[in-house]
């Protein structure tokens, strides 16, 4: 699929720089991205001065896409906006992004050379992963929010899914009323608390069992939205407070892993909950799309950040 996609580009005559708004098609989702370019640059040598270098790679980046290589490369952010990435060569595991913000629907291709400045292993995620990664919770918490009242009952904002929603995605979503239908049998339950300071694990307990409600896989890697092919993002709410990362909720980008598919387009299961004894109890649940979601919670926004960014990357990231 991947190989037929790169031979329509070539055929198109369009370049790195060229909208794909009227041809989605010729996207290449992230897994055949970082299956082509492991293809195309494995072995590549980039032992040359840092100009030299990057014209080199993305050149080689260019060819490998089928896209045609321009005379020179022009300073757009992303550098390849028609397939949204930037590349980063990492010799070591700390990852540098310069004056920028890590933006969320964006992808990042980092290339892992050796000692020689040969490419060994190409890997390509989105800007969520790349802010989960951050261990001063800087580049997590930039968008945040709290409902407009105390919620004291459960509640579906949205009662209908986006009309490019419905066309565009698997039988097997849930419209949005009966994904509220069946999250609603697990409010009064109990969750296991692995701790009060661990946030994170409480939140993939949660994870876990609403792919278990929704009968749908649990691969919990990082990505957005947390369920992919429900288009679900969950959050569990012990406190007001409620932190979306990078992503605000009514935004009009699009997803990096759902070219088609805007953030304002994903459904939001907020559950609050209370601390017993037992766990975390699951007392509510709000459900909403993004374009809504400010209707029933208002946005504050914290501190961003923008400068060099330094994120270490952890051990076996490149496996």
């Amino acid at each position: 699929m991947a190989s037929k996609i790169v031979k329509a580009i070539s055929l198109s005559g369009l370049t790195i720089y060229d909208p794909l708004d009227s041809q989605p098609e010729l996207y290449i989702a992230t897994r055949s991205l970082e299956r082509l370019l492991n293809q195309a640059l494995v072995g590549l040598s980039l032992n040359f001065p840092i100009r030299t270098r990057s014209k080199v790679l993305k050149s080689s980046v260019c060819k490998s896409l089928g896209y045609p290589v321009p005379q020179s490369f022009q300073k757009t952010k992303p550098r390849f906006p028609a397939q949204n990435f930037d590349t980063y060569v990492q010799k070591s595991n700390n990852l540098q992004i310069w004056n920028e913000e890590v933006v969320p629907s964006r992808r990042y291709v980092l290339i892992r050379v050796d000692d020689n400045q040969l490419v060994t292993r190409v890997k390509v995620v989105t800007g969520d992963v790349i802010a989960k990664l951050d261990p001063t919770g800087t580049l997590t918490t930039k968008y945040q929010a709290r409902s407009r009242r105390p919620v004291t009952e459960s509640c579906l904002v949205s009662t209908t899914d986006a009309t490019q929603v419905a066309k565009k995605l698997p039988k097997a979503m849930l419209p949005i009323r009966k994904l509220y239908k069946s999250l609603q049998n697990l409010i009064g339950s109990t969750i296991v608390n692995p701790g009060v300071d661990q946030e994170r694990i409480r939140g993939a307990v949660l994870h876990r069992v609403v792919c278990k409600c929704l009968k749908t896989s649990c691969v919990d890697c990082g990505q957005f939205p947390d369920v992919p092919d429900q288009l679900l993002e969950i959050k569990l709410q012990t406190a007001s407070t409620i932190d979306l990362g990078l992503v605000c909720p009514d935004s009009q980008e699009k997803i990096a892993n759902l070219q088609n598919i805007r953030h304002c387009n994903v459904r939001y299961a907020v559950f609050y909950g209370t601390l017993v004894p037992e766990g975390v109890r699951l007392d509510h649940l709000i459900v909403t799309t993004g374009r809504d979601f400010f209707t029933f919670f208002r946005r504050f926004e914290g501190n961003v950040r923008n400068q060099k960014l330094q994120i270490p990357l952890p051990a076996g990231f490149f496996d």
